[in-house]
């Protein structure tokens, strides 16, 4: 009886050691890995150099060259776009609400 209670602890032992070394390898890997930025990562300092000459517009989001975005500003600085009503606002504002609340609670039948 004495062997197999021996037999019982020395196997759980070794499993117990062998855990804790899993756990402590896995953590030391995936923080590594945590630490390094993907490959395909441009560098800041190359980013903070580039001369950008390419826009989107604020009105469609369609790209525009610099040109085209200065004659766009001067357009919209002269005649900006309308506002919309307060009511229709208003309605906007609600419908963003409650699509928000059906993303947080999906049982709720608003």
């Amino acid at each position: 009886m004495g062997r197999v209670k021996a037999r019982k602890t020395a196997k759980l032992l070794c499993l117990s050691v062998i855990i804790a070394t899993f756990v402590v390898l896995n953590t030391y890997w995936k923080s590594a890995v945590i630490a390094l930025p993907p490959p395909e990562d441009t560098p800041e300092e190359i980013l903070r150099t580039k001369i950008i000459i390419e826009a989107r517009s604020p009105v469609d989001g369609s790209f525009l060259t610099a040109a085209e975005y200065i004659e766009l500003q001067a357009q919209l600085q002269l005649a900006p776009p309308p506002k919309l009503d307060s009511k229709i606002r208003d309605q906007v504002f609600l419908l963003r609400i409650r699509k928000t609340l059906l993303q947080l609670f999906p049982f709720l039948n608003i």
